[in-house]
């Protein structure tokens, strides 16, 4: 597995987590101190803002998780990926997109710069 596909992988860790001490705990594994997450509904920087903006999607979409999409392409610091919120009852998946990510020197992720390419209407 790439460095890259080990980041993404985290990421989706930190996103599907259950509770807020395993999402608190995936947040750190996956993003550096100070990290950011941004696409058109949040902007936030550090673990408590990027934790919080994970607990809210899950509230509004309960019984979903996130999956990748795809494959990760990466070159130099910077990865871009592909995804789907999927709902468990019926595979439907009503949001999707794309996020570019940039990781530290650890291999942790610096920024998230997310787009959403598929949102419900209501």
């Amino acid at each position: 597995m790439s460095s890259y596909e080990t980041a993404v992988a985290r990421y989706f860790a930190a996103w599907n987590a259950v509770g807020a001490e395993a999402v608190a705990a995936a947040v750190a594994a996956a993003w550096a101190e100070g990290g950011s997450y941004t696409d058109p509904l949040a902007d936030v920087r550090g673990h408590e803002g990027v934790a919080a903006v994970i607990t809210a999607a899950h509230e509004q979409f309960p019984g979903f998780e996130f999956r990748r999409t795809g494959v990760v392409e990466g070159h130099h610091d910077v990865a871009r990926f592909q995804w789907e919120l999927v709902s468990l009852a019926d595979g439907s998946a009503p949001v999707a997109g794309s996020d570019v990510i940039t990781l530290d020197g650890d291999g942790r992720i610096r920024t998230v710069t997310g787009f959403l390419d598929r949102m419900p209407t209501a």
